[in-house]
């Protein structure tokens, strides 16, 4: 290392120890009599970071002298989950961590658990990030991550009688000790004001309202420590902390009220947008981060490149979905006011440089914005976007009119980062195949050679290595330790499929784990669960199309089943949910209250027994999805047909040895094609049956009338029976399922009865489930997170990796 006082890995655990009890004295100011766990946290945790610094210095110093090509990965969630355990698995450190705290008499496991997940995204958008930059390091890419340092996140889920209700979340009121605040960097952000056009193209703007945006980095090491890069989040800072004339006058509340509007910004994650406040502030905070992440990568480039032109070159910045397409219009904007260039020339540097990540294929998804609201909050961007869209049109006069970007009164922003970037991809096979063929149809004939595929995945280092150590020994034991930085090793476990001595331990594994989840199901949610039923699982944003709702009706039938045919040799389910619903989606609450009540119905009759178990834990997070997916043997991937982009969720839990019962959407396509079709579930009309359906016109009400399970579930819905304290709860859903089934839950039904079926005679011959599980894992080598990133530096960034 290049430092005089880098701090190595220590010899043995008594340094450690020493490390953790010099941090607890002199960093934390504590005594062992008086620390707390948390302060033993604190403790250790600064004395891993110690030994990540110097690698991190030293990674930012080899690509400034090489020059390398640097990618710049903008997104609105980075779902990073707790560091500590992640860090210390990626720099080898494990059991030597374990022994270091034994000897000052901690628990080890105590200490993992005391830290608060970081609350800066939702679902599988937020998780694929974070994700990736623990690859970007693996594989020795130089990257930066760039996103919002949110105080609250999106909010704390807890449930009230079945109800989802919404609390802050409160991460950051411990300190966060894996950030540096960087206070020399801080860009002044602005909204509203007033544009004057000076010469050629260039233009002044005057905002009246400024915020700060103040920088807040985290190191992300590689496995093994060999590369280090950066997460760098933004918080919102007033200019003025404080107005004391205000305050002098009596106005105490008015006195901080600019610091109250500043810090609104990066407040919480999707604010909810069914007001208009609610909508300029998503619209303020997508700005306010993608333009403090563009000023700061091209500070960072003049300081050692003279050209601009050269950007394309040296710069690759990824929008991880539209949230930051903002991006095209601001890049654009810098590069005319601030450095002088001409539209055109700025616009091709800017396509050059812009890479586009789509992750929906319904176009009410793709964010739209009133042209009144970009009007008023960015004005001077709504001149660029204007001239973006007519330098398009003139491109192409006959375009169709789907293809603008402002249309009907509103800003397009799919439009906008799909023509304002030079490769646009989708993340699976399917999803590639379905964008061409739909969403981006028109723009996709228009520019032919911009739409590539780069299937999502998932890093086995957090989703194997860490979060199942069973597993992981049993691995290590069977095809060596390569498989953790090249998944496809596993593939030498398919000559393991049908070896009792491997399919013993495997079962073994699995079952500790479920014994583990059980006792943290009772006392975290008070259902008890046989550790011997097949848990089930779905685990994924309450999301209408992810289809929640087909699973709890299957879940009734199935209790309707049991109670008729009591004698009959039922296998036993645990079926567990996890996920929350936007603030503002009241179908997804009403969905979740209807879990809830169907479990609280089925777990409390006593004729069911330990035969079927309904069970969803509050505040689903990285940290509980490290509990459920090592214990799941059944992967629910339901999604209707063509809606799901891909899913990464699928890929963890197969990568455990969960079976999928799935659609063919997303990469359950590749997963089958992958496993092989008789290891995996499916079930359900395609994605072009559906399609067809719809554009017939799809009525339910044949499909319900066939399926007398269904239509007495929907009935018993409707009349009340899981809801006997309000009988009309649940009368919205039976209108939808029988008059306005867009998500094709009742048309699905009768297939998806049947595959459950077929998966509870398959659980009952162990030998064959376990060499399908086994198969499963050995298929996972194309889902690592690895293979998309490399991926992407070769087919879109033309970026180098490597050491």
């Amino acid at each position: 290392m290049n430092f005089r006082h880098a701090v190595s890995r220590p010899a043995d655990a008594d340094e450690l120890a020493d490390a953790v009890l010099n941090h607890l004295t002199f960093t934390i100011g504590k005594t062992t009599d008086t620390a707390t766990l948390s302060d033993w946290r604190l403790a250790l945790t600064h004395a891993i970071r110690d030994m990540v610094v110097a690698p991190w210095f030293d990674s930012v110093r080899k690509v400034y002298k090489e020059d390398r090509k640097r990618v710049y990965y903008l997104s609105m969630e980075f779902l990073i989950g707790r560091l500590l355990e992640d860090a210390v698995d990626n720099l080898g450190l494990g059991e030597l961590a374990r022994h270091a705290m034994e000897k000052h008499g901690i628990d080890w496991r105590e200490v993992l658990d005391d830290e608060p997940d970081a609350a800066l995204g939702n679902g599988g958008l937020g998780r694929l990030a974070a994700c990736f930059l623990d690859s970007m390091s693996t594989v020795g890419l130089p990257a930066h991550g760039y996103g919002i340092r949110y105080d609250h996140g999106l909010f704390r889920q807890g449930f009230h009688e079945g109800w989802q209700v919404e609390e802050a979340e409160e991460w950051l009121r411990q300190v966060h000790p894996w950030e540096f605040q960087r206070r020399e960097v801080q860009h002044r952000i602005g909204f509203g004001g007033s544009v004057r056009q000076t010469e050629g193209d260039a233009a002044e703007w005057e905002p009246d309202e400024v915020v700060i945006a103040a920088a807040y980095d985290t190191p992300v090491p590689g496995w093994g420590g060999r590369w280090t890069n950066t997460l760098r989040l933004w918080s919102a800072k007033p200019e003025r902390l404080f107005e004391l004339d205000r305050f002098n006058r009596g106005d105490f509340v008015g006195a901080a009220a600019p610091a109250i509007l500043a810090q609104t910004i990066s407040r919480v994650l999707y604010p909810d947008d069914t007001t208009p406040q609610g909508k300029e502030l998503r619209l303020k905070q997508e700005y306010f981060f993608t333009a403090a992440s563009i000023r700061d990568l091209l500070r960072r480039f003049v300081s050692d490149h003279k050209d601009l032109r050269e950007l394309p070159n040296k710069v690759a910045i990824q929008l991880n979905d539209t949230h930051p397409a903002i991006a095209v219009a601001e890049l654009v904007r810098l590069l005319i006011d601030r450095h002088g260039m001409e539209f055109d020339e700025a616009f091709e540097i800017t396509r050059g440089t812009l890479h586009y990540t789509n992750h929906t294929l319904m176009p009410e998804a793709l964010e739209r914005w009133s042209w009144e609201l970009m009007s008023r909050v960015l004005p001077r961007h709504l001149q660029i976007i204007e001239k973006i869209n007519r330098r398009h049109e003139q491109e192409f006069p006959d375009r169709p009119e789907n293809t603008r970007i402002i249309d009907h009164g509103e800003i397009r922003m799919g439009n906008l980062a799909f023509i304002g970037s030079c490769k646009v991809n989708g993340v699976s096979a399917l999803h590639t195949d379905l964008m061409k063929r739909t969403v981006f149809k028109e723009l996709h004939e228009l520019h032919p050679d911009r739409i590539v595929n780069v299937t999502n995945g998932v890093t086995p280092r957090r989703w194997i290595n860490t979060c199942n150590g069973r597993l992981r020994d049993l691995l290590n034991e069977t095809v060596g330790e390569g498989w953790i930085t090249d998944l496809d090793k596993l593939e030498r476990l398919r000559g393991h499929a049908t070896q009792r001595s491997f399919q013993d331990a495997l079962w073994d594994a699995k079952r500790i784990n479920k014994a583990a989840l059980s006792n943290w199901l009772l006392e975290h949610t008070g259902v008890g669960v046989d550790p011997d039923a097949m848990f089930d699982v779905q685990i994924k944003r309450i999301h209408e199309y992810k289809r929640q709702l087909l699973n709890i009706l299957e879940a009734a039938a199935l209790y309707n089943e049991i109670r008729d045919n009591p004698g009959k040799d039922w296998t036993p389910r645990v079926k567990l949910f996890g996920g929350k619903a936007a603030p503002g989606y009241q179908q997804a609450k009403l969905i979740i209250k209807l879990i809830n009540d169907i479990g609280k119905k089925i777990n409390e009759d006593p004729a069911i027994g330990d035969k079927l178990k309904i069970v969803f834990p509050q505040n689903y997070n990285v940290s509980m999805a490290e509990r459920l997916i090592p214990a799941a043997d059944l992967s629910e991937q339901i999604s209707t047909a063509g809606m799901e982009a891909s899913g990464t969720g699928n890929m963890k839990l197969s990568m455990n040895g969960a079976l999928t019962v799935g659609t063919l959407d997303g990469a359950n396509v590749e997963i089958r094609e992958a496993v092989g079709p008789e290891n995996i579930f499916i079930f359900g009309k395609t994605a072009d049956e559906v399609n067809a359906m719809r554009e017939k016109g799809y009525d339910s009400r044949p499909a319900i009338e066939a399926d007398a399970r269904l239509a007495r579930v929907i009935t018993q819905i409707e009349r009340g029976v899981f809801s006997p304290d309000d009988p009309g709860r649940f009368r919205a859903l039976g209108d939808t399922l029988r008059h306005h089934d867009w998500f094709m839950v009742t048309a699905d039904f009768s297939s998806y009865w049947t595959v459950q079926r077929r998966i509870d005679d398959a659980w009952k011959d162990r030998t064959d489930w376990l060499r399908k599980s086994t198969v499963n894992i050995a298929g996972m080598g194309r889902f690592s997170s690895d293979r998309s990133i490399k991926n992407y530096a070769d087919y879109v960034w033309d970026a180098e990796y490597g050491f």
